[in-house]
C-alpha cells in the first residue's frame, strides 16, 4: 500500500486559512515516518486532511493506489486512516468504551452490545497500559489517562495508515516504552505510521525517515539514520540553531522567599507539601505521572478542594486562596491542560490574552485598541503565529495556543509564575525561546516554579528540582545534584 498526496491549499471548515504549497509524497507500508516542523508549519493541518477532517481546496490523495476524497473521519477511518489527536478527541461524559467504540458501535440483534464492546474495550485498554474499567467516565480521568483512552481507540480501529499528533506528551516512560512496542508490532504487520513530534530523541529512536515541513512546504525527506537531532531542528526552524538552554544564572541563596507553603493536603493527591521559591529562583517538580503534581498547585490555587498549614506570597499570608486572590498578591498559574483551562477556546486572541489584566482595559468600557496593540506586542514577544488576529484560540495550532497561554498568564507581571508542562506541544525552536523567557523572568527577580515530564528541561534549567512520588515530596536536589538517572531513581521508589 502507498498514500500519495498533492496539495496547493486548504480551506479549513473551521477558522482562518492554512495554505499549503505543492505539497507530494509517498508512503510505504511498514514504515514509520517523523513528520517534524515549527508550530504553524502545517503538519497537524496536513494530517487533518488525510485523516478526513479537514477539505483540500486541490490535489489528490491515493491510498493502495486508489484515489479517495474522505466526508469526514469516519470514512477516513473505514477506509483504514487513524489519527490521535494532540488536543483530545474524547466525550467527557461518556464512558471508555463509550468512547472507544464511538460511530463504530457493535450490535446484536439490532441492540447495543454493551458487553462486547466492553470486552474489546478492555483488551485495546490492557495494550496500551490502561489500568481501570472501560465504564469508567472519561471526564474523571487524569490527562495521561485520555492519552492512553485516544491511543486504544485508535488501536481498535485496525489501521493501515496510523497518524500520531504528540502521542508520548502526558506519557510516563513506561507508558512510552509499551507505545513504541505497539508502534513495532504495528510497523511488522505491514501499518504505515506517520509521528509527529518535538521530541526528537523519540523521532530518532523510533522512526525510519523524516519528512521535514517549513511555512506550509516540504523542505527535506531524509532517512533518520542520515541526520543527527541538531541537523534536524536546523531543517525545521531553516537556521543553525544554538544552544538550547541559556547560560545558567547563580542561585540566589539570599534572596528573600517570594511563595512559603506549609503542611498542604489534597484528598488523595498530596499529603503534607511543604516548599518555597526565592525571588530570582527557577525550581523544579518532577515525578512521574500521577505523583500529584499538578493536583498539588491546583490545590494550593484553589482549583480543587485543599487544606494547608499556612501559604505565604511576598511576605503577605494568604488564606483565602483563589485564582482571583492568588492574581491580587502576584502568583499566577499556567495549567498543564491548556484546552479546558489555559484559554477559552471560543474566545478571540486579544481578549484571551488580556482577561487576566482586563481592569487595565475596562475604563469602564473595552479599550479593543488597546487590546489590539497588547496582541500585536505579545504575537513578537512570544512567537505566536497567526495569519489573522479576529480568529477565535481555537483556530492556532497547538503550540501557538500553548504560547497563547503563557503570555496570558504572564501579562499581569506577576511575582511567583507556575508553569506546569510549559513545553508540551511546542517545537524546538519555541522551546528555546521558552526557556530563555523562564530565566529572564527568573532574573527580573520573580520565583518561577516548573513543572515538567522532561527531565532534561528541568536539569537544563532549575536550581533546585524537587521529586513527587504518590502525593508526597520525597527528595530535594540542588543544581551540583541533578542528572536523569537520579531523578528517575527517587521517582520510582529505587534510590
Amino acid at each position: 500500500m502507498s498514500l500519495t498526496v498533492g496539495f496547493k491549499e486548504v480551506s479549513k471548515r473551521f477558522g482562518p486559512v492554512q495554505v499549503l504549497h505543492g505539497i507530494s509524497f509517498e508512503l510505504a507500508p511498514g514504515r514509520v515516518y517523523g513528520v517534524l516542523g515549527e508550530n504553524g508549519a502545517g503538519k497537524s493541518t496536513l494530517m487533518k486532511i488525510l485523516a478526513g477532517y479537514e477539505d483540500a481546496s486541490d490535489g489528490v490523495v491515493e491510498l493502495g493506489g486508489q484515489a479517495v476524497r474522505f466526508k469526514g473521519p469516519r470514512e477516513a477511518e473505514t477506509a483504514g486512516i487513524v489519527m490521535i489527536h494532540q488536543e483530545f478527541n474524547l466525550a467527557d461524559d461518556l464512558t471508555i468504551a463509550q468512547n472507544i467504540f464511538l460511530g463504530h458501535e457493535r450490535k446484536r440483534y439490532g441492540l447495543l452490545d454493551e458487553e462486547a464492546m466492553a470486552a474489546e474495550a478492555a483488551a485495546a485498554m490492557r495494550q496500551v497500559g490502561l489500568d481501570c474499567s472501560p465504564a469508567r467516565r472519561v471526564g474523571d480521568l487524569i490527562v495521561a489517562e485520555k492519552q492512553l483512552v485516544e491511543i486504544a481507540r485508535a488501536l481498535s480501529r485496525r489501521a493501515r495508515v496510523l497518524v500520531m499528533d504528540e502521542p508520548t506528551a502526558t506519557l510516563t516512560p513506561g507508558e512510552t516504552e509499551r507505545l513504541f512496542a505497539l508502534i513495532g508490532q504495528l510497523k511488522a504487520a505491514g501499518s504505515t505510521i506517520l509521528y509527529i513530534s518535538h521530541k526528537l530523541d523519540e523521532v530518532e529512536r523510533i522512526t525510519d525517515e523524516v519528512v521535514v515541513m517549513r511555512d506550509g512546504r516540504f523542505v527535506a525527506r531524509r532517512s533518520t539514520d542520515s541526520v543527527t537531532r541538531q541537523q534536524m531542528a536546523s531543517l525545521m526552524v531553516g537556521r543553525e540553531l544554538a544552544d538550547l538552554y541559556p547560560p545558567r544564572l547563580p542561585a540566589p541563596a539570599d534572596a528573600p522567599v517570594l511563595l512559603r507553603v506549609d503542611g498542604l493536603e489534597v484528598a488523595g493527591w498530596c499529603e503534607g507539601a511543604g516548599f518555597q521559591v526565592r525571588a530570582g529562583e527557577i525550581l523544579g517538580f518532577a515525578g512521574l505521572v500521577g505523583a500529584g503534581r499538578t493536583e498539588l498547585f491546583e490545590g494550593l490555587l484553589g482549583l480543587r478542594p485543599s487544606t494547608v498549614r499556612s501559604v505565604q506570597v511576598a511576605g503577605q499570608p494568604w488564606t483565602r486562596r483563589n485564582p482571583r486572590s492568588a492574581a491580587a498578591l502576584g502568583l499566577t498559574y499556567l495549567s498543564e491542560d491548556r484546552k479546558s483551562r489555559g484559554l477559552h477556546l471560543r474566545m478571540g486572541l486579544a481578549p484571551n490574552l488580556t482577561l487576566m489584566a482586563l481592569e487595565r482595559y475596562a475604563k469602564p468600557l473595552l479599550d479593543l485598541r488597546g487590546e489590539e496593540a497588547a496582541f500585536a506586542t505579545a504575537t513578537t514577544a512570544f512567537g505566536i503565529r497567526t495569519q489573522r488576529a479576529d480568529v477565535p484560540a481555537s483556530s492556532l495550532s497547538g503550540g501557538n495556543q500553548q504560547k497563547l497561554a503563557l503570555a496570558r498568564v504572564l501579562h499581569p507581571d506577576p511575582k511567583v509564575v507556575v508553569l506546569d508542562e510549559p513545553t508540551r506541544g511546542v517545537d524546538v525552536g519555541a522551546k528555546r525561546d521558552i526557556y530563555f523567557l523562564i530565566q529572564r523572568l527568573a532574573s527580573e527577580g520573580r520565583g518561577v516554579i516548573v513543572v515538567s515530564s522532561e527531565l532534561l528541561e528541568l536539569i537544563g534549567l532549575c536550581h533546585r528540582v524537587v521529586v513527587m512520588r504518590h502525593g508526597k515530596l520525597v527528595a530535594e536536589l540542588d543544581q551540583d545534584e541533578l542528572s536523569e538517572e537520579l531523578l528517575i531513581a527517587h521517582a520510582t521508589g529505587t534510590h
